[in-house]
Protein backbone atom coordinates (compact mmCIF):
# COMPACT_ATOMS: atom_id res chain seq x y z
CA UNK A 1 0.00 0.00 0.00
CA UNK A 2 2.97 2.34 0.88
CA UNK A 3 4.22 1.83 -2.56
CA UNK A 4 1.64 2.67 -4.51
CA UNK A 5 0.92 5.91 -2.11
CA UNK A 6 4.39 6.59 -2.88
CA UNK A 7 4.06 5.92 -7.23
CA UNK A 8 0.94 7.89 -7.02
CA UNK A 9 2.81 11.25 -5.25
CA UNK A 10 6.14 10.53 -7.75
CA UNK A 11 3.28 10.84 -10.53
CA UNK A 12 1.98 13.90 -9.25
CA UNK A 13 5.03 15.56 -8.53
CA UNK A 14 6.37 14.88 -12.20
CA UNK A 15 2.85 15.94 -13.68
CA UNK A 16 3.24 19.55 -11.66
CA UNK A 17 7.28 19.53 -12.55
CA UNK A 18 8.75 16.61 -14.81
CA UNK A 19 12.12 16.77 -13.73
CA UNK A 20 12.02 17.20 -10.20
CA UNK A 21 9.70 14.21 -10.39
CA UNK A 22 12.58 12.06 -12.19
CA UNK A 23 15.05 13.32 -10.22
CA UNK A 24 13.28 12.45 -7.02
CA UNK A 25 12.75 9.10 -8.53
CA UNK A 26 16.73 7.76 -10.16
CA UNK A 27 18.94 10.76 -9.32
CA UNK A 28 20.75 12.53 -11.99
CA UNK A 29 21.23 10.29 -14.11
CA UNK A 30 20.51 10.20 -18.22
CA UNK A 31 16.65 10.25 -17.66
CA UNK A 32 16.84 13.60 -15.62
CA UNK A 33 18.62 15.34 -18.78
CA UNK A 34 16.42 13.69 -21.05
CA UNK A 35 13.24 14.66 -19.59
CA UNK A 36 14.83 18.30 -18.44
CA UNK A 37 15.40 18.82 -22.27
CA UNK A 38 12.01 17.50 -23.78
CA UNK A 39 10.05 20.09 -20.99
CA UNK A 40 12.05 22.64 -22.21
CA UNK A 41 11.02 21.75 -25.81
CA UNK A 42 7.54 21.21 -24.81
CA UNK A 43 5.94 20.98 -21.48
CA UNK A 44 3.53 17.63 -22.22
CA UNK A 45 6.33 15.67 -24.10
CA UNK A 46 8.08 16.35 -20.86
CA UNK A 47 5.44 14.78 -18.60
CA UNK A 48 4.75 11.95 -20.70
CA UNK A 49 8.01 10.65 -20.31
CA UNK A 50 8.72 11.59 -16.44
CA UNK A 51 5.77 9.65 -15.90
CA UNK A 52 6.67 6.74 -17.96
CA UNK A 53 10.07 6.83 -16.02
CA UNK A 54 8.52 6.69 -12.70
CA UNK A 55 6.33 3.85 -13.97
CA UNK A 56 8.81 1.61 -15.42
CA UNK A 57 11.21 1.79 -11.89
Amino acid sequence: MADRTATFVDILVAIILPPLGVLLKVGCKIEFWICLLLSLLGYLPGIIYAVWVIIKE
